[in-house]
């Protein structure tokens, strides 16, 4: 092989590696389908013995926490998110009752819309310094032997993130003595397309089935 195809082969194997690092660069979940990107967060306490538990309750709103303020909304796709959490739970043995006959368990759903500003510096480049003469006058500099500061300019954002959470409270061993309830079991459904009412089913019935402990005595 001479020179001149050696150099060929060389170039060319360069722009192959410089293509592979430019596809790498890019945004890896650019592509991804919504449900491709849904994430979904489940915990428990160990110490909970779930089967011994056999009724819930379950309002027929949601919380909507936006920003620490909090309301109550029952919206369509709202609805719908309760119906299967309830259907969920009835389908592992679980009986849903009203708040005031004493159940052993309460399911709170949340919907977190929560929005706040970010801000990131953006300085000068430092190569545009030297045309204000910093370094013996330069082009169209002042000459005087100074180099002027800038200080940083700021970029500002703003971040939503939207996600459902679920909580499971202990209403049957309650602490009588400081007044709180034990969460038991917590979900957090995150990603695209989590709000869209074809998706509500799909993302409910995939919190359950990675929580298979939640079952009770038949």
């Amino acid at each position: 092989m001479g020179m001149k195809s050696y150099l060929i082969f060389k170039c060319l194997g360069l722009v192959l590696i410089s293509s592979m690092l430019m596809n790498c660069q890019q945004n890896p979940v650019g592509d991804l389908s919504p449900e491709d990107s849904q994430v979904f967060i489940t915990n428990q306490d160990r110490s909970a013995v779930f089967s011994t538990y056999r009724t819930f309750s379950l309002p027929d709103s949601v919380v909507v926490y936006q920003n620490n303020a909090q309301q109550t909304s029952r919206s369509l796709i709202e609805s719908r998110f309760i119906d299967r959490i309830s259907t969920s739970l009835t389908s592992r043995g679980y009986q849903r009752v009203d708040s005031t006959s004493n159940p052993d368990l309460g399911i709170a759903v949340i919907r977190a819309n929560d929005s706040y500003i970010g801000a990131t510096s953006i300085p000068y480049d430092p190569y545009y310094l030297n045309y204000w003469g910093g370094f013996g006058g330069g082009l169209g500099g002042f000459g005087y032997g100074y180099s002027p500061f800038f200080p940083n300019y700021y970029s500002f954002y703003e971040v939503q993130d939207r996600y459902w959470i679920i909580q499971m409270v202990d209403l049957k061993n309650r602490n009588n003595t400081n007044k709180q309830l034990n969460v038991i079991w917590t979900a957090q459904i995150r990603g695209n397309g989590i709000f869209d009412d074809a998706s509500v089913d799909r993302i409910v019935d995939a919190v359950f089935s990675q929580s298979d402990y939640l079952q009770t005595n038949q």
